[in-house]
């Protein structure tokens, strides 16, 4: 399972972003909780279509499930077009991906 996590620093222990479209940067964890890659979002900035370009974005990376603080009405349908989930937590980026994977191992 990939996880990616909105998140307001390139490190593990950044609070997650209040905005999946406008988040400065995507954290992915694999399904031992392990950061594997940090990627920047070229959508943080400008004009509308955030949501749809992350959607796509994520969904080309083979992500399972976009973790942020909130996300948007058209982010939510871009990204349930795309077949992946999507799940609203506050916290850090770390703290989630090991709720999210204990979770799944219950």
């Amino acid at each position: 399972m990939k996880i990616a996590i909105a998140a307001l620093k390139k490190k593990e222990n950044a609070g997650i972003s209040d905005q999946a479209g406008r988040a400065p940067f995507y954290l992915l964890f694999d399904e031992k909780s392990e950061l594997v890659e940090k990627i920047s979002n070229p959508f943080s900035r400008g004009g509308g279509g955030a949501g749809f370009g992350v959607a796509k974005l994520l969904a080309d990376m083979k992500v399972d499930l976009v973790v942020a603080g909130t996300f948007g009405e058209k982010m939510i349908g871009a990204l349930e077009e795309r077949g992946l989930r999507y799940r609203e937590m506050s916290g850090t980026a770390g703290e989630a991906a090991r709720r999210i994977n204990a979770e799944r191992q219950e």
